[in-house]
């Protein structure tokens, strides 16, 4: 077996080939690109989808930019070409794009099955790093990913054309994803049970503690009376308001703790004299995502939830909440 340092050396040289072959794709694209991101638009907002089909590692491939590309907003399927023609052309309908994927553009299994689907109507567009393949000669529209050489020592399993191609099917569905504006709660809705789409789906309100489940305090309470409230409530904070309930300030346990070491006195002391004045606050129809931005950005545990006048308290998020949601 050869030294780290020689394994290292090897592993980094496969990265760099492949590195190096995206890089190459990057250069080529082209006018052919832009054709192929019109025509899936064109396709998708007539209610059509995008069929992506490949053998083996293109297969793959295939499998993996359909799944992206779903769910990111572009209706997209996977469609083996051999099943294709056994009977899985059926798959396709008039208002579909067809995307084939072969480096070579010799696969026999793709190019046989190119001429059923154009007679259904389909246009077909693939990726390829032959000009003048075959399935470039049938295709309607022909993205070129040519790289120099695979990572494979002995130039022959796919590796960097794997990749590269990996890489264009991830560009196209971004592109695509940017042109029909898909945001970030759309990314959410289908991504419902995962903590990004629970992030960018679920509201502060959702998650906050309503005002009868945290401890709003008068600005003349007194700290020790507050905090017999807070333990009783079994929350971190006291949120210090006026008479129509507008946020004039916060108290956490965290603060009593650092203060009662150099000042008994503090116990009997008004909540105005001790609390922190503007406090940090989200608004509770914000999206859950902003909390988590906070917390992190200000090393905060409890963050008060004002209604949208932005004055009103509504609730106080407490980051021990957080994980019973599952977004931490």
């Amino acid at each position: 077996m050869d030294t780290p340092d020689q394994i290292i050396k090897k592993a980094q040289a496969v990265l760099q080939t492949e590195i190096e072959g995206i890089e190459a794709i990057k250069q080529q694209l082209d006018n052919n690109f832009v054709e192929l991101v019109a025509a899936c638009i064109k396709t998708l907002d007539n209610g059509g989808k995008i069929v992506i089909t490949g053998v083996g590692k293109s297969g793959h491939i295939g499998s993996k930019m359909a799944a992206t590309l779903a769910s990111t907003g572009s209706t997209a399927i996977f469609m083996h070409p051999v099943e294709a023609m056994h009977g899985d052309l059926g798959m396709l309908q008039e208002n579909d794009i067809m995307i084939a994927l072969s480096y070579s553009g010799e696969t026999q299994e793709l190019t046989r099955m190119i001429i059923p689907a154009k007679r259904l109507g389909v246009p077909v567009a693939c990726f390829t790093g032959i000009p003048e393949s075959t399935l470039a000669k049938l295709s309607d529209i022909v993205v070129i990913g040519a790289v120099e050489k695979e990572a494979c020592p002995f130039n022959l399993a796919p590796t960097t054309t794997s990749t590269a191609h990996l890489a264009l099917g991830d560009a196209l569905a971004m592109v695509l994803l940017q042109e029909r504006k898909f945001t970030k709660e759309d990314y959410g809705r289908r991504h419902p049970g995962g903590a990004i789409g629970r992030a960018v789906t679920m509201r502060v309100s959702d998650l906050m503690r309503k005002p009868e489940a945290i401890v709003l305090a008068k600005p003349d309470d007194l700290v020790k009376n507050t905090l017999v409230r807070m333990t009783a409530a079994r929350c971190g904070s006291a949120i210090i308001v006026d008479a129509e309930k507008k946020l004039l300030g916060i108290f956490t346990d965290g603060d009593f703790r650092r203060r009662v070491e150099n000042d008994l006195s503090i116990l009997n002391r008004p909540m105005e004299e001790v609390m922190t004045r503007n406090p940090i606050f989200i608004k509770k129809e914000s999206l859950a995502v902003e909390i988590l931005k906070i917390l992190e950005k200000r090393k905060i545990d409890d963050l008060v939830v004002l209604e949208e006048d932005g004055c009103t308290v509504a609730g106080l998020v407490d980051i021990q909440d957080l994980p019973g949601f599952k977004l931490m």
